[in-house]
């Protein structure tokens, strides 16, 4: 009897050295991909418009809830560090948005051209960029993605033109319309709809909310930006569109920010703190994927958890490098002013005050 007991003993307790979800993950067969139905977007001067249904694959499933994970953690990093006053300036997070930057990249080609307004972090790590050149662009280090000397609006990667520090810098929308619909321009413009400019809900500013139709002459389309697959499916669709010849084409995503118009902006005094919440519980883009995926056998609660606890480490990492990484020297103010013109003198706050400039 003793020897049972113990013989018992020796396969419980080798069996509990092993971590649980990692045996749950290895037994357990996942489908490869599932079929889901998608809200169906508004058109306007569309015959028809992108499907309503769409496939996903366990691999991109995974892939897209790393990335939009990966934005959000960032966001919250970042917010951590301006209370901290780490990162200093102007700081615009786009927590709560991640559908549409992921959801973008997904639909077009690295080889296409973006470019976006002041919240610009999640469009910057979609196109390629890694948490560690964004985040010491934010604490303004060298090893940040314009050399610590952008900032929160100001960052840039291959085939991705950077953001913009002027509000309403797109002034001119309306002129760009009419010149890509007279040359048949293979654009594609996007009204990010997070519900308010600034501190102004879009019902008080604007007489028509149908932003999707403000190009007029030109086709529209109003997505669910909640919807990582939405997304995705509407940018494919607008891309072959433009691809085809047929001209631009205007997409208004229909999305949330959690945090305020800006880091000076608490995001409560114009909406309540219940409005915020029932966001959060019924239309988190992140929430949504992963109860698809679960319960459509794509991955398990267990596997989620291990790329977020990854997800986590990379940020906490990518951290470390942006407060402990050295600011350029000042010297190198004037730098990178031409991309490939000779070296010359830049004027500082006064006529006394020269700074070299080297592309």
């Amino acid at each position: 009897m003793r020897k049972m007991l113990a013989a018992v003993s020796r396969v419980l307790s080798g069996a509990s050295q092993k971590p649980a979800s990692r045996v749950l993950i290895a037994s357990r067969n996942f489908a490869n991909d599932a079929t889901f139905e998608i809200k169906k977007c508004d058109l306007h001067r569309l015959e028809e418009g992108p499907p309503v249904t769409t496939v996903l694959t366990r691999e991109d499933g995974l892939k897209y809830y790393r990335m939009m994970q990966t934005v959000r953690r960032m966001e919250l990093k970042a917010d951590q560090l301006y209370k901290q006053k780490i990162i200093r300036g102007f700081c615009h997070l786009c927590d709560g948005q991640e559908a549409c930057c992921v959801g973008l990249e997904a639909g077009i080609n690295p080889t296409d051209h973006l470019i976006t307004a002041y919240r610009a972090h999640g469009f910057t790590f979609t196109r390629g960029l890694s948490v560690r050149e964004i985040l010491a662009e934010l604490t303004g280090r060298k090893g940040g993605c314009a050399k610590g000397k952008g900032g929160s609006m100001h960052m840039y990667a291959k085939n991705f033109y950077g953001g913009n520090g002027i509000v309403g810098a797109q002034g001119q929308i309306f002129e760009a319309y009419n010149m890509a619909a007279l040359w048949k321009l293979p654009c594609i413009f996007i009204c990010e709809n997070n519900r308010y400019g600034m501190g102004t809900s879009v019902e008080r500013a604007a007489a028509s909310t149908d932003y999707y139709k403000r190009g007029d002459f030109i086709p529209g389309l109003r997505v669910d930006g909640m919807d990582i697959l939405c997304v995705r499916e509407a940018t494919r669709f607008a891309a072959a569109y433009c691809r085809s010849g047929k001209g631009p084409i205007l997409m208004e995503l229909q999305t949330y920010r959690y945090h305020g118009h800006s880091m000076s902006d608490p995001g409560v005094s114009y909406r309540t703190r219940e409005e915020i919440q029932e966001v959060r519980s019924k239309s988190d883009p992140i929430m949504l994927l992963k109860d698809r995926m679960v319960n459509s056998n794509l991955a398990s609660v267990e596997e989620l958890k291990e790329i977020d606890v990854e997800v986590r480490k990379e940020i906490e990492d990518a951290a470390q490098f942006a407060t402990a990484d050295p600011e350029p020297p000042l010297e190198e103010l004037g730098y990178h002013i031409y991309s490939s013109d000779p070296p010359f003198e830049v004027r500082g706050a006064n006529q006394w005050i020269k700074f070299k400039s080297v592309s």
